[in-house]
């Protein structure tokens, strides 16, 4: 899915497809999405089952600085 061909929804400007990232430890992972509530956990924050992630990628409009984030299985780290 290339989501750089859509045009700006805001401005009607040039997307370019990116992403965000979060950091664990030393490692810079993709953002995902997780399916469901978040459930606390005392050492990590929050439960976060893998099967219910999704890698999150977003495009940015080169003229504007909108964002749009969707979450889609291909846009996992390669």
């Amino acid at each position: 899915m290339s989501l750089q061909s859509t045009p700006c929804p805001k401005c009607n400007g040039e997307m370019e497809q990116g992403f965000t990232f979060g950091i664990d430890g030393p490692r810079r992972v993709v953002s995902t999405w997780v399916e469901g509530e978040p459930e606390s956990s005392f050492w990590q924050g929050a439960k976060v089952p893998v099967e219910k992630c999704v890698p999150v990628g977003t495009v940015r409009c080169s003229v504007c600085g909108f964002l749009e984030a969707y979450a889609r299985p291909e846009f996992a780290a390669k």
